[in-house]
């Protein structure tokens, strides 16, 4: 796991305050700006994470943890196995 940059695009650093994101966006697009992010900079490429390491991955920006999850999922950001077991970053 890499850390958060947030010197990249200005709206998505703009979510960050000391390394933390300040809130969660409700629009969706900059919510998916925010997710894309988030996959880049947290999880490897053709690596496997237990839903543990996923969360401490996100706890690691934000205390919802559950939510930011449940958004890089549907958004297509990361891939869960069927059982839930396992997830990896899309693309």
């Amino acid at each position: 796991m890499s850390e958060i940059r947030t010197g990249g695009a200005r709206d998505v650093a703009a979510l960050f305050s000391h390394g933390r994101l300040t809130a969660i966006p409700r629009k969706p697009a900059r919510r998916e700006q925010l997710l894309v992010h988030l996959a880049e900079t947290l999880f490897e490429p053709n690596r496997a994470y237990t839903e543990p390491e996923v969360n401490e991955a996100l706890r690691t920006v934000h205390d919802d943890c559950s939510a930011l999850r449940r958004y890089l999922v549907v958004g297509g950001q990361l891939t869960r196995t069927r059982d839930g077991a396992t997830y990896r970053r899309a693309g």
